[in-house]
Order: structure tokens, then sequence, then C-alpha cells
């Protein structure tokens, strides 16, 4: 760090999540990062009778109101970083005018895309090139349903969710990284777009532009931004770990590589940090990704379809009338036997919105296990069902990439859920460190810093700054419970 390098500064992590996004003001300083919520808000899916959308321009607003807040608490203000979701992109044409809403990830429009795909360029061939699970919502099967559109046929510029509220901050368009890994069509050893899948996929090549590296400056914000935030001078946007998982394992509070991570959300991203990815045909039968992480590394890791089972479930209930509340449902649920009835939450059948109830009651009959009596039953099965899927991702993350792990670490909103994190710790006989809850903006702030000189040094570094948060809680596996554990993952047919 040189002399004349910032001792302190404020930066602000807009984290948009596919359930609510917020704006974070966090100070940092060479000894610790204190963080503040500027503004919180709602995110959801927005049903037309032709799709299922993101409404972009209500991210943009709820973006600008809480940077409003952030500028009036820090005028100072030194840098913004934005993060969000994976895989869905908006589409500019030659002028930079956003050609429709993006298309919600839980849209059915790529329904026997991927078969087709695959079909065509062939799995191995992907996996070889890209190195990422196959998902029927990677932006390659998206784009590939988008083909004969008039919007994809006026496209001059394809930006995923953070670079698109990027380049409506500052003018300039550009595609960072880590969530450019989420695509399937970025080579995952050279880091940059695969020219040669993008055309084999019959995809214009005109839409991927130039790419950035989490750290890189992305522009600074326009003047009439500028001025509608409060901010006096030309605050810059720095390119973070732009997918929300890539800067949530930058705040993992490990102080060695021989952890494993869960960043549990909406979506449970289970899986280690490597340096080198893992492409074997065992890795690809297993379907882990080999997504792209901060300064180089790999995040190996499977997509669990985490908590969106239970959010789900609550909207069902409340949509029809049933009052039910959260804390008082997992204290419940903490009482009834364990492992009473499980399901595999990466059933196709799980991925739409819905009446999530009914469907996980036919698929416990289905599994010859009774369905859940009331709500209380129906958490458990879910929470027993997501910790049992934590263990399988957790296990098999260590058979493949050949790397042993001596804790498992939970960041995120999961990591308030003291039934999963027990639960979590039970099922993978490895204790469980829960949080931090807020790490993805944790990770965001943090990578923003070292760009403006405020932290220097690598991941374990910065990681120093996440172990001293005083409300990391560690759960400790109960002993004799490898049976009960091994005997339900055979119900669901997961590995032991």
């Amino acid at each position: 760090m040189n002399g004349s390098a910032p001792r302190s500064a404020a930066v602000a992590a807009v984290d948009l999540g596919a359930s609510s996004g917020r704006v974070m003001l966090a100070e940092v300083d060479r000894e610790r990062l204190t963080l503040t919520e500027a503004h919180r808000f709602d995110n959801g899916p927005v049903r037309l009778p032709d799709a299922l959308y993101w409404d972009a321009l209500r991210l943009h607003t709820e973006t600008l109101t809480g940077l409003r807040a952030a500028v009036a608490r820090r005028p100072d203000l030194a840098s913004i970083g934005i993060d969000s979701w994976a895989v869905d992109y908006g589409l500019l044409d030659a002028g930079g005018a956003l050609l429709g809403n993006p298309v919600h990830y839980r849209d059915s429009r790529t329904d026997g895309v991927p078969e087709r795909v695959v079909g065509a360029l062939g799995a191995q061939r992907l996996y070889q090139t890209t190195g990422l699970q196959l998902l029927p919502f990677n932006t390659l099967f998206q784009l590939t349903a988008a083909l004969g559109t008039p919007a994809l046929a006026a496209a001059q510029r394809m930006l995923l969710v953070p670079d698109l509220l990027s380049y409506w901050l500052t003018g300039v368009a550009g595609s960072e990284v880590t969530n450019a890994s989420t695509t399937q069509l970025l080579d995952v050893r050279t880091r940059e777009w695969s020219t040669e899948l993008i055309e084999q996929a019959g995809l214009p090549a005109r839409i991927f532009g130039p790419l950035r590296r989490p750290g890189d400056a992305a522009g600074d914000l326009l003047p009439e931004i500028g001025a509608t935030i409060g901010a006096t001078w030309p605050v810059p946007v720095t390119a973070v770990g732009s997918h929300d998982t890539a800067s949530a394992v930058v705040a993992v509070p490990a102080a060695d590589d021989r952890f494993a991570f869960i960043s549990c959300g909406t979506w449970s991203l289970v899986g280690l940090e490597l340096t080198t990815p893992v492409l074997s045909p065992a890795s690809r039968a297993a379907n882990f990704s080999n997504e792209a992480g901060v300064d180089g590394t790999i995040r190996y890791l499977r997509n669990v379809m985490g908590l969106w089972l239970l959010q789900e479930s609550l909207r069902t209930w409340r949509a029809g009338g049933l009052t039910v509340e959260l804390p008082e449902l997992l204290a419940e649920a903490a009482r009834r036997p364990g492992l009473a009835a499980v399901v595999d939450p990466d059933d196709p059948e799980f991925l739409s919105p819905g009446d999530m109830p009914t469907r996980l009651a036919k698929a416990c009959v289905r599994l010859g296990q009774p369905a859940p009596a009331d709500p209380a039953a129906l958490v458990r099965c879910i929470v027993d069902s997501l910790a049992l899927a934590h263990r399988a991702a957790v296990r098999q993350a260590q058979e493949l990439a050949g790397r042993d792990v001596e804790v498992v670490h939970i960041v995120g909103g999961g990591a308030r859920n003291e039934l999963l994190c027990q639960l979590t710790a039970d099922a993978c006989g490895l204790p469980v460190v829960a949080g931090p809850v807020e790490a993805t903006a944790i990770g965001n702030a943090l990578v923003q810093a070292r760009a403006l000189g405020v932290l220097d040094g690598g991941l374990t570094e910065l990681r120093a700054l996440t172990r001293r948060d005083g409300a990391l809680r560690t759960y400790r596996p109960t002993p004799g419970a490898e049976a009960a554990w091994r005997s339900a993952a055979e119900r669901v047919g997961r590995p032991g």
C-alpha cells in the first residue's frame, strides 16, 4: 500500500437478490468494516401474458433511492459496486436503449431448449469449454430461445443484470467476468468469451462486449445520475464480483483453503474454492459448475434449489389466507421428528412459481413417504431436504476435487436459520460456521476498498476483516447422526 492511498473510505454495495435488493453503506479501514443499510426493497417476478419478467426499471429506481440515502450519510462516497443473481440479461439497441425487460430465469421459454443445444454442440464439448453445469436457465439456452425474435435481431449488446445497471449509472458498457462465467459462453480456462462456441450456437457475436475483472474501473457516474443522488463529484463505479455468489465467497471468514461454502438464500450455492477447474467426466456427470471467482479463483459448486422452497410455500399459504410466520414455523418444525419425509430439492418440479406445498406433498408420496400433515411438518421436510442436499454437494465436491475440508461456512440469509445450520452440521458431519448474513455486500465492499487502495493483499487478507464479525456462530454435528442421514439419502437417491 503506497503512502498516498486513503486510510479509510465509504463505499456503496448494491446487492440485488432474486427476492430482495439492498444498498449497503460500508465504511472500511484496515482494521474493520462497518455495514449500514441505506435502503432495502422487495424484488420478484412480473407475470405478463407472454412471459415472466424482471422489472428492470424499478431495480434502477430503487438503486438510485439507496444511493441517494448513502450519499446523504456520506457525501464523500468513494465508490459504488453492483452485484446480482446470474444468467439473466437485457438487450440494448444501437442507441443503447433497452429492448424490453429482462426475462426471468424461471420462465418456461427454455423448455426443451437445453436438450436441443446439447444435442447440437455435445455435452462433453460444452463442459470442457465452459465448465458449467447444465441448468435450463443458463444464458446460452435463454439466448437460443430468443433466436428469431425482433429484440435479439435488433440487439447490439447483451448485458447481464448488474452490468445493465452499471451501464445506466455510467453510460459505459462492459461485462464482468464472474457473472459472465455463468452464461455457459465463457471459456473457463482463458476467462474470455468463447467465440467458437458462440458462433456454433448460432448467436450474434456482436452482442458480447469487453470483459472486466473485479477491481476494474467501470466508469464514473453520469452527471445527471450524480445530480439525482446528490453527489457533487463524479463517483466511480467499480467492477466487483458481480455474481452475488462471487462476492459472498470473498466474505467467507476462512483462515485457509480447507473449507466448503454454502451461500444460502433463494438458492444454495454449495462448493469449494479452487485454483483450477475440475473438468473430469465424473464432475460433468455430477453436474458441478466451475465458475470464475475473484482473484482468478474457481468457485467449484452445485446449485441447490435453496430457500426458494420455503419462500414459495409461505407465499402460497399467505395467498390462501393462512396466517403463518416463519420464526414460529421454524421453532415448531424443530420439535417435529427429523427426516420423517424428505425430497430432492433439485427436482425440476419445484423450479417454477406456484403451489409449492402441494408439489412437495405429492413428491413425498411418490417416494413412499407420508405427506406432511401441516405447515410445520412441511417446513421440517424442506429444511431436512436442504440439509441432505448440502451434505451430498459438500461430499461430492471433496471427492471430485480431491480436497478434504474441515469446516462448512454458511453465509447469506440462510445463516440466520438456526435449524438449517444445525441440520447441515449433522448431515455433513462437520462443524458449520454461520455468518456473515450480509456476506455478498461485504465481499462487494471489500473488493471496492482494495481497488481504492484502502486494503491490500489477497483473499486471505480481505477475509481477516470478516473473521472479526462478532455475529459468527459455530454449530457442531450431533454425535451418532450419520446412519439416519445415510438412510435418508438413500430414500431420495442421493450419494450416501
